[in-house]
């Protein structure tokens, strides 16, 4: 048997089973203590079980407790019967899917289609019972196949909600399949005495725990980027509050720097190491535990830290569920995990000595163990597995279309977080192949993602459907063109793609580079240097673009009439400016600068043989005007409330004079800025309100807007199976169910439009 002090955690780690009798049990494990050797107490195993194919088998199907597995099986499936009503979309399926609606997807594979309507909300029901019977462990292998066919079909079917932790709960359920996990604690285990608290093989932990090793490791290996490095990937997380305690002894720069990307970077490193060992294992499932809930505050990424978390317990020895349940009181062991430390023998498992009563080894005089055509098989797909993963995340040179900026699948590299990026101008230009009118279309016309923007395929797909769509407004044979500017990770604004290109025709491979793809300008990277500086000695009033162009392109831009005071400077290569109304050109050489009038159009052309760099400099005269009018009008409201303003007010100015008290009331003012320094007040004081809420007010705020949004996904499939089932209602019926089913709490109905809007910094001149 293995060796009790073997460390767990090991990628190969120990059963670590349990003697009832404890003064036994510690004579056993001082006399295989002292017979082992240092490889097999640090790693679970010896050399000699990796010098031959027949003993690496026997290795990984080494029977082991199904305890700790049993455990996560049963944590995993709650946690993805939590998302599925929340980030896989179940509360929101018609929104999503806009069933009949003139809508462009972005399917892996084009001949993806989603389901009509009621069927969607089937798939759902069908992957959510699922992931209760994962928890459950009732029907395992259907429950299993019910969840990852629907899983993955979702997941294919929308490339723009991708996201690599959206990827590790596929792969997760994908293992689960393969294993033993109802073994332990599982309905199936009542149902069927042969199967419970029965062994499990080795491999099981094995694949389980190298996933979670490749997750943190490789997504260390990625932050090993210069950007990362030198803190540009993630700079705005340093100024959120969960760092306000590193900020009283480090400036935000240092917390940047130090915390966020050194602290990053070191702990995905290390953390895949760290937990394999009994020495380090208690000190990083702090770190790790302290690192995932601080995730979980600063981005919307669903059921993933308390994933990551449920993870965590694999790596320690698999018996540690009924250490810990041991110490309940016996009345509860009738709905608590078993503690008996005597696991029933499997045929899964292959045992170097024959089990006898009990699951515990009898000696026999074979000299090796059998192993069959399963055993084998098993050993090969977790090799085979475990190979692959450390492969896919480094495969970029076989799916070159896919390289925009983040090098390959997006979706399956752990490059968590390590690119950030903020769009400033996106023009989407339509030309009809007939009659050659030009015309403009609003980005994110006839799609609800944002993701199209980043990346080449999705652009390919969208502009084909565009292409589709187009004809039924009067447009033949449509061409498209885009101009998309991005900054990522703080560099300059650049174009993605070639704006001269018509999309539509344009070709696109995964296996070929996309010659429509601009490069990212790498070389301009030491800028950002300098943009701190210029930076620094802007007043608060005073907004900058840095933009970088490519020779012989240009750029088109229309100044709002807020932006009173715009200017462009250039700091590399040569420039025309193009003033439109006035039928004007100027040239700029670096150092130079233009006014440009506000309230119209003007082109940037780059003339030099090497990209030019500049930065429009300009303040927003409207909104300046704006804040000083709340600045006296906050100071005569502070000397209302004090009694120091004697003089009348006038008509307009009297709202003023509201306590403040009727939160619920509208905002009554003749007055335009009155009427909006009014409500800027009231939405202050809410968000006062809230961060202020103490621990049970934000738990029942929390807990209500789940409540809701979980209610919704039910109600409209309970609606939707019933269409399915007997037809669907009268119209009238339907539409009161589906106004029963939408009802929200009464501070939730202006919030829907929130979340939709684009991420910061997508603002244009």
């Amino acid at each position: 048997m293995e060796a009790r002090d073997a460390s767990a955690g090991a990628v190969v780690g120990s059963d670590g089973e349990q003697k009832t009798a404890k003064t036994a049990a510690a004579l056993k494990k001082t006399d295989r203590a002292a017979s082992q050797s240092k490889m097999e107490q640090l790693f679970g195993f010896k050399k000699e079980d990796l010098t031959s194919w027949s003993s690496l088998v026997a290795l990984l199907n080494r029977p082991t407790d199904p305890a700790s597995l049993g455990i996560f099986r049963c944590l995993f499936g709650l946690l993805m019967a939590v998302d599925i009503t929340q980030e896989r979309g179940l509360s929101h399926v018609d929104y999503k899917y806009l069933d009949g609606a003139p809508v462009c997807r972005f399917p892996l594979f084009n001949f993806l289609k989603p389901l009509p309507m009621d069927w969607m909300y089937l798939v759902y029901l069908v992957m959510f019972l699922g992931a209760l019977g994962i928890m459950l462990g009732c029907l395992y292998r259907l429950s299993c196949l019910m969840f990852i066919s629907t899983y993955w079909y979702i997941f294919f079917l929308d490339k723009t909600a991708w996201n690599n932790h959206s990827y590790l709960y596929g792969l997760i359920g994908f293992q689960l399949t393969l294993m033993d996990g109802n073994r332990y604690w599982s309905l199936d285990g009542l149902r069927r005495p042969s199967i419970r608290n029965a062994h499990v093989p080795l491999w099981n932990y094995t694949l389980l725990r190298t996933q979670i090793f490749i997750v943190y490791f490789i997504a260390g290996v990625k932050k090993l980027d210069a950007d990362w490095v030198e803190g540009y990937s993630m700079s705005y997380l340093a100024h959120h509050w969960l760092f306000d305690p590193f900020k009283v002894i480090l400036p935000v720069e240092l917390v940047s720097l130090l915390v966020v990307h050194g602290g990053g970077l070191m702990l995905d490193l290390s953390a895949g190491f760290l937990l394999f060992f009994d020495a380090t294992r208690p000190y990083v499932m702090v770190f790790v535990t302290y690192f995932h809930c601080m995730n979980s505050q600063l981005f919307s990424i669903g059921m993933f830290p308390y994933a990551m978390l449920a993870t965590s317990p694999l790596f320690c020895y698999a018996d540690w569920p009924r250490r810990f349940f041991g110490h309940f009181p016996a009345c509860l062991g009738g709905v608590l995990p078993l503690t008996s430390a005597d696991p029933q023998p499997s045929s899964s498992c292959v045992y170097n000595k024959a089990p006898g009563r009990g699951g515990q080894p009898t000696p026999t005089a074979s000299k090796s163990p059998k192993l069959r055509f399963k055993h084998k098989l098993a050993a090969v797909f977790t090799l085979a597995y475990i190979l692959e993963q450390f492969f896919l995340p480094y495969s970029h040179f076989i799916t070159q279309g896919y390289n925009n900026w983040t090098n390959g699948l997006y979706g399956y590299s752990w490059d968590m977080m390590v690119h950030s990026r903020s769009h400033q101008h996106v023009k989407i230009t339509y030309k009809d192949g007939k009659t050659g009118e030009v015309g403009y279309l609003n980005p994110g016309v006839f799609t609800q993602s944002r993701r199209w923007k980043d990346h080449g395929d999705m652009l390919k797909q969208y502009a084909t459907c565009l292409s589709d769509l187009l004809p039924r407004y009067n447009i033949s044979e449509p061409q498209i063109y885009f101009d998309i500017w991005v900054s990522i990770n703080e560099r300059f604004q650049q174009r993605i793609f070639d704006p001269r290109v018509d999309i539509v025709r344009a070709d696109w491979s995964p296996f070929r580079p996309n010659g429509w793809l601009m490069p990212l300008l790498v070389d301009l990277s030491p800028w950002r240097t300098k943009f701190q500086e210029i930076e620094s000695t802007l007043d608060n009033q005073t907004e900058i673009v840095f933009i970088a162009d490519f020779p012989g392109l240009h750029l088109e831009n229309f100044v709002s009439e807020d932006l009173g005071n715009t200017s462009i400077h250039l700091l590399q290569g040569s420039l025309n400016v193009e003033i439109v109304e006035e039928k004007k050109n100027y040239s700029l050489q670096a150092g130079e600068n233009i006014q440009v009038p506000a309230g119209a159009y003007h082109r940037v052309y780059t003339v030099s043989e090497e990209p030019s760099c500049y930065m429009y400099v300009y303040v927003n005269t409207t909104e300046a005007a704006l804040q000083q009018n709340f600045t006296k009008l906050l100071d005569l409201q502070e000397r209302i409330r004090n009694g120091t303003e004697t003089e009348p007010l006038p008509p307009e100015l009297q709202p003023l004079m509201s306590t403040g008290d009727d939160d619920g009331s509208e905002v009554n003012a003749t007055d335009p800025v009155v009427r909006l320094f009014l409500k800027r007040q009231r939405r202050i004081k809410e968000v006062k309100k809230r961060r202020e809420a103490g621990v049970l007010e934000r738990l029942e705020r929390f807990t209500v807007r789940k409540y809701y949004a979980i209610r919704r996904g039910f109600l409209m499939t309970a609606i939707a199976v019933r269409n399915l089932a007997v037809g669907l209602p009268p119209l009238e019926q339907l539409t009161q169910e589906v106004a029963f089913a939408n009802m929200k709490e009464p501070e939730a109905e202006g919030n829907h439009d929130e979340r939709l809007k684009d991420e910061a910094g997508h603002g244009e001149l």
